[in-house]
């Protein structure tokens, strides 16, 4: 019983983690915007990169409309004259999403790679 109760501690631990890291998500938005540091590093446009390479790697090009994100700028509409407070919530949102999502592909992809045959 004693392994039960240390993993059961550690999911615990697990959840409370991902809870404050989605508390802290507002974090992308609120910083740049306080330090007028422009877009979250990484999450830079075709153009964007465009501007700051001088040129749009032949790849990105390529792919840089094949995947649009189901939630754009993790809000959900236009993001132009919401309050700041409001979009903080919608990051929140967003991350509770993403995180029930990849929690049912792997709760469904490890039931499926356990069945016995």
């Amino acid at each position: 019983m004693g392994g039960q109760a240390w993993k059961m501690k550690n999911v615990v631990k697990l959840w409370i983690g991902i809870t404050i890291l989605i508390i802290l998500s507002p974090l992308g938005l609120l910083l740049p915007k306080y330090f007028n540091s422009g877009e979250a590093w990484g999450e830079w446009s075709a153009d964007t990169i465009k501007g700051l390479a001088g040129y749009i790697p032949k790849g990105l090009g390529k792919l840089s409309n094949f995947w649009s994100a189901p939630i754009p700028d993790y809000a959900f509409r236009a993001g132009a004259g919401k309050s700041l407070g409001i979009l903080s919530f919608e990051y929140v949102v967003s991350a509770v999403i993403g995180i029930l999502v990849i929690v049912f592909v792997t709760v469904v992809i490890g039931r499926f790679l356990s069945r016995t045959k």
